[in-house]
Formats: structure tokens, C-alpha cells, sequence
């Protein structure tokens, strides 16, 4: 007896998937506000997932115990270190806008102005009017500008908000997958073995890699700098040390290094007229700026054996396309993708049908 095949109701295909993208875009737009505290929490638990099992272990085998520990630490290393950045941000505006706002400020002559050729003379005498005039003709020309800066710095401050709402939101969500990690971790292997089989869960346990090693070589690397720096400046006497750790940690982030911030402290000492402190500053920044040289490499392979530079690209191109979070998500796409060509380009073909015994065994069949 042979089975007829019924045809299948296009329209009915169409309707499905078209029912399930509208289930999956309006599942996305309901999630989109936690997106990004979970993404963040994400990287964090698998980053500092194997330092919770440590703990728990020192704690009697207590997950409670452990995850309130784990928790303690994150508000140690992002509430107390954005608070700082916040309450150096405020105490060293008010003097900026004090000084913006009265009208007898102060401005140093420069008498240099006259030895450039050319203009030199135009300059100073400009530079002149300006110091006489006590700071006033600056405020004449500013005015126009200042409702435009403030809006820009309203605008700044709902992005420090919105940032100390994710910072909650991770430290929430990172208690649930500290206490839960295990059974999501479980669900999402699964999910990508029936997606893609063996590959599709070899792609999720990479990914996982790549996070810790983005974790450990980079996240780590730009802390010690930024820390053993800060340290530098505080000793150095240079003021503000507290907000210019918190910016030179942001230059390692994205891969400038300290230096930006180190070398004009360290001029900044020289023109003051300490010398010895200038050139304490100046060998301990030899130091501290080439020493992500020695660190990062170690730290990358402890995480994942990947090439260097598709960590670096991935971090860079990360944090100009998705920004902070782009630091975990652009070296995990490049990882995981780099992974599976390489995969696929080492795997054995398919045996190939010899043309003659193709023709050989159609000739039989005629």
C-alpha cells in the first residue's frame, strides 16, 4: 500500500511563523528594560562563577552563605567605586562653575603669544582684551551656550541614573543566577543542543570561555593598572587621585592604557617644581603602564586558548558597537564564531561518489 503524502498548507506555515515571531518580538519588548542588568549579570556570574564554588566550599558547602558573600563584593567593587566617582564629580564642580559663573575671574597673561609668527600679535592683543576685562567678554560669548550645556548635562545625568538602575537590576539578578546557576546553565545547553546538536553546546560551553577570559585578561588587567596607578597619583601628591583612577581605569577598559592619564600628572609635577616626586611618578608609571604586556596574555589563556588579537578586536569593536556590555559580547561573537569555522574547516569531508562507478551502476540498472 503506498502512502500518499499530503500537501502541505502554505498558508498555515506562513500563519505559524508568523504567530511565533509576534510571540518572540513581544516577549523581547516586555524583557527589553532588564535586558541589559541581566546581560551584565550574566558575564559576571560565568566570569566569577569558579570563586563562588570556592567560597562555598570554605563555607560548609552553604550557597546561602556563598552568595550573600558574592553579593557583598559586588556592591564592594561597583556601588562604592561609582559613589566615589559620583561625590568627586560633585565636589569638583561646584568650584568649576563658581569660577564659570563670577565674572572677575582671573586669567594669566601670556606673553609667548607675541614670539608666533605671523599672528602672534593679533593673538596677545586679543588675549589682552579678554584679561581686562576681567572674564566678563568670556561670559558675553558663553551665555548663548549655556542653556544647550545644561541640557546636555541633564541628559548626562538621567544616563547616570539609568546606569545606577542597571547596577540594582545586576545585583539582583546576580543573586538569582548565583543561587540558580546551575539549572539555567543546564536549560541553556540543552536549548542549544536541539538547536544545533553537539556544535550548538560546544558554541555555549566557548562562549562561556571567551567571557572568562575576556573576564580575566582585560577586566582584570585594567583593574590592577588602574589600582597600582591610583596608588601612584595618591602618593605623588597629584590632586583629584581618586577621579582620575576611576578614568584611567576606563582607558584600560578600552585599551589606551594608563598612560594618558600618568604622563600629564607626571609633567603636571615637573612644572610644579617636584621634582622628586615627578620622578617617583615617572618609573613607577614605566612600570605600571608595561605591565599589561606580561599580565594580560597570562590571564587570556587561563580563560580560553584563543588568539590574542580576536580578544582585543572583539573588546574593541564590542565597546564602540554595544558599549560597556560590548566588552564581554564583542569577544564572545568572535570567539564562538571563530571557533565554529575553524571546526568546520578541520573536519573530514564527505566521501565523494567516484564518477565511474556512478556510470558503471547506471549502465547495470538500463
Amino acid at each position: 500500500m503506498v502512502k500518499v503524502s499530503q500537501p502541505k498548507d502554505l498558508l498555515q506555515i506562513l500563519l505559524s511563523v508568523l504567530f511565533i515571531s509576534v510571540m518572540i518580538i513581544a516577549c523581547l519588548w516586555i524583557v527589553r528594560p532588564f535586558v541589559l542588568g541581566f546581560a551584565w549579570a550574566g558575564t559576571i556570574v560565568l566570569a566569577t562563577w569558579p570563586l563562588m564554588l570556592k567560597v562555598q566550599k570554605l563555607l560548609w558547602g552553604k550557597r546561602s552563605l556563598a552568595v550573600l558573600v558574592m553579593t557583598l563584593l559586588l556592591l564592594m567593587l561597583f556601588v562604592i567605586p561609582v559613589a566615589l566617582l559620583v561625590n568627586s564629580l560633585v565636589d569638583n564642580s561646584g568650584p568649576v562653575i563658581d569660577w564659570a559663573t563670577k565674572g572677575n575671574m582671573e586669567l594669566p597673561k601670556f606673553e609667548w603669544l607675541n614670539t608666533i609668527p605671523l599672528i602672534g600679535d593679533k593673538l596677545y592683543a586679543g588675549w589682552n582684551t579678554l584679561v581686562e576685562s576681567g572674564g566678563s567678554a568670556i561670559m558675553a560669548k558663553v551665555r548663548p551656550y549655556i542653556g544647550t550645556t545644561t541640557t546636555w548635562f541633564l541628559g548626562q545625568a538621567i544616563h547616570v541614573g539609568s546606569f545606577l538602575m542597571h547596577c540594582g537590576l545586576m545585583l539582583l539578578f546576580s543573586v538569582l543566577l548565583y543561587a540558580k546557576g546551575e539549572t539555567l546553565g543546564n536549560g541553556i545547553r540543552h536549548f542549544a543542543f536541539r538547536l544545533a546538536g553537539t556544535r550548538g553546546d560546544a558554541a555555549v560551553l566557548l562562549a562561556g570561555q571567551a567571557i572568562r577570559a575576556v573576564a580575566l585578561g582585560v577586566v582584570v588587567t585594567a583593574l590592577v593598572q588602574s589600582v597600582l596607578g591610583g596608588v601612584g597619583l595618591a602618593i605623588s601628591g597629584i590632586p583629584n587621585a581618586t577621579l582620575l583612577t576611576v578614568v584611567m581605569m576606563l582607558c584600560c577598559l578600552v585599551q589606551i592604557g594608563p598612560l594618558l592619564v600618568l604622563v600629564p600628572s607626571i609633567a603636571w609635577l615637573y612644572w610644579t617644581g617636584d621634582n622628586t616626586w615627578g620622578t617617583v611618578l615617572l618609573v613607577w608609571s614605566c612600570v605600571v603602564g608595561t605591565m599589561d604586556n606580561f599580565i594580560r596574555p597570562v590571564l587570556i589563556r587561563m580563560g580560553a586558548d584563543l588568539p590574542m588579537i580576536l580578544i582585543l578586536s572583539g573588546v574593541i569593536g564590542g565597546l564602540i558597537a554595544f558599549g560597556m556590555i560590548g566588552l564581554f559580547i564583542g569577544p564572545v561573537l568572535l570567539a564562538v564564531s571563530y571557533r565554529l569555522i575553524s571546526v568546520w574547516m578541520h573536519e573530514a569531508p564527505a566521501p565523494q561518489d567516484d564518477p565511474n562507478e556512478v556510470v558503471e551502476v547506471l549502465e547495470e540498472r538500463e
